[in-house]
């Protein structure tokens, strides 16, 4: 990935996020209306996460989980059972993502990239592999749409934890490596319909 690819992909980003804020504020305020009165709380939801560089981003999303022990695991998996019932619609239809695009307006965030990890992943990884933090994280990408159920996976083996630093995290580390080595905006735009359309 060049500098100019670099500006390239913020100067598209900053047209599509402010588009689609355009279009969906209205969607965004409905969803965090029905998950504030779902969870008894603030609608949204902000998540300290690993941006690029290795620095501290807040993450914008909407509430899928009903409040409770601050601690949640970082295996999606293990917090299944405090997913609320507005909160299984949202994340079916990825409607709880959409907030996520103040973030990339904002320029802490793009369309396409590795995605955005707690602190004690991408913030932990040594040599080659840091090439990833070049990038601004992504609401999608690559290893978000192989891996798009995740949470499936991880649900079905026995040692989750294990299986995903183990299995999963090394593989997304490879692609998201792959991305940034043959990047290009049509791939970019191919991600992002291939995560609208499914």
């Amino acid at each position: 990935m060049s500098k100019t690819d670099i500006l390239f992909k913020r100067a598209f980003d900053i047209v599509a996020s402010f588009a689609g804020l355009v279009v969906f504020s209205p969607v965004i305020l409905l969803c965090w209306v029905i998950a504030a009165i779902d969870t008894r709380s603030n609608g949204f939801f902000i998540q300290k996460r690993i941006g690029r560089h290795g620095r501290i981003i807040h993450v914008c999303k909407i509430k899928t989980m009903y409040p409770g022990d601050s601690t949640r695991s970082p295996i999606a998996s293990k917090n299944i059972a405090a997913i609320s019932r507005s909160g299984r619609i949202f994340r079916k239809y990825k409607l709880d993502e959409l907030p996520q695009l103040f973030n990339v307006l904002a320029g802490s965030m793009s369309f396409v990239g590795p995605r955005p990890d707690v602190p004690g992943y991408a913030d932990r990884l040594q040599g080659d592999d840091r090439i990833i933090l070049l990038m601004r994280p992504g609401i999608t990408g690559p290893a978000s749409i192989k891996y798009k159920d995740e949470e499936s996976i991880l649900a079905a083996v026995d040692d989750p934890q294990s299986y995903n630093d183990r299995i999963i995290w090394p593989d997304k580390v490879k692609i998201n490596k792959e991305y940034f080595s043959n990047y290009s905006l049509l791939r970019d735009v191919s991600y992002i319909f291939h995560t609208i359309l499914g």
